[in-house]
């Protein structure tokens, strides 16, 4: 079947999608083939800012020296100092309501060793594992980016979702979001889009409409 502009079918997926009392999510439903996904290499793991945006901010917090911690205020959502970080670690319930309640972590590269001993088991399956940064630098950069990014994983799934945004947003501004995402896992499978099945568009409750 030939391709249709992203616009169209996003417009098509909202128009068809009934409305709803909270703000649905729009995504992208990717179907993969002739990849052997026990092969770790050929799983999808990235982080992407959309060019659009998310239609929201996303939470992000920073493991740091006190310093780093200054740095990063007003800029992340948590920052957490090493003296905060024992405290944390103590109480299983506080780190993992953290977990699930940001969406991207950072932390000086020093410091992760020890956040990967003591969180790796709550932070490892859901794909959190903090970014390295160098220690003594300012992530205000990263963290900006961070709040309009979207995680994209396929873990050994040859069906995944991903999100590139919210339905109050503009069909043309998701449809840039759509492409960029869909060009970002196009450039990670070995034989690029002859790895893909297919690739349709749908809000969280809503039917799906093909894209490609």
């Amino acid at each position: 079947m030939a391709d249709r502009p992203s616009v169209d079918v996003v417009a098509e997926a909202l128009s068809r999608a009934p409305p709803r009392k909270f703000p649905e999510t729009v995504d992208l439903a990717i179907n993969l083939k002739d990849l052997d996904l026990a092969v770790p290499k050929n799983r999808i793991e990235e982080e992407l800012p959309l060019p659009k945006g998310r239609g929201r901010s996303t939470r992000v917090a920073v493991f740091g020296t006190p310093e780093m911690c200054q740095k990063v205020k007003g800029v992340a959502d948590v920052a957490i100092s090493p003296a905060e970080m024992d405290e944390l670690f103590s109480h299983k319930k506080s780190a993992k309501k953290l977990v699930e309640e940001v969406d991207f972590f950072l932390a000086e590269a020093p410091l992760m060793p020890t956040i990967g001993k003591r969180l790796g088991v709550v932070l490892g399956p859901r794909g959190k594992m903090p970014r390295p940064v160098p220690p003594g630098s300012d992530p205000s950069n990263v963290i900006q980016n961070l709040k309009r990014s979207v995680r994209i994983r396929s873990k050994g799934n040859r069906t995944f979702h991903a999100a590139v945004g919210l339905r109050t947003m503009e069909p043309a501004d998701l449809a840039q979001n759509v492409d960029a995402l869909l060009a970002r896992v196009v450039s990670k499978l070995e034989r690029g889009r002859s790895n893909i099945e297919s690739v349709y568009v749908k809000t969280t409750m809503g039917p799906a409409v093909r894209l490609w």
